[in-house]
């Protein structure tokens, strides 16, 4: 087989996954799209280490365990992502991450307006008690 074929593949995979991060919004999704891009890598590396192998006298197949190490590394990942998923959709009742976003935003800009219209209702207060 050539390695036109196997790098082709990988690299339909790796655009879908991308995509699928860029245009998601659920955040379970986005994991799953990160996952996917991950395997097209895993892909590229098992089919340019078979390949390299072919040329070289001695064949220490590098590639095939960097990607044992990489599906590791994703498993760990893909593990305490949905932890995390699962906690903020308990603690906000949604995994949409523009909605997580704006909830986000909302706190931080809440927390600044708060402070100005409590220090003019002690100076009303202060006018009115005079």
């Amino acid at each position: 087989m050539h390695l036109a074929y196997p790098a082709v593949l990988s690299a339909l995979l790796f655009c879908t996954g991308l995509y699928g991060v860029l245009a998601r919004r659920n955040a379970i999704l986005v994991l799953m799209s990160v996952e996917l891009m991950l395997n097209a890598v895993n892909l590229n590396l098992v089919a340019f280490d078979v390949w390299l192998s072919k040329t070289a006298e001695e064949t220490l197949h590098s590639g095939q365990a960097l990607t044992l190490f990489t599906i590791a590394i994703a498993a760990a990942e893909i593990g305490i992502g949905l932890a995390i998923v699962l906690a903020v959709y308990r603690n906000r009742g949604t995994s949409d991450i523009d909605k997580l976003r704006d909830t986000a935003e909302g706190h931080e800009s809440e927390g600044h307006e708060g402070d100005t219209p409590a220090t003019e209702t002690g100076a009303e207060k202060a006018e009115a008690t005079a």
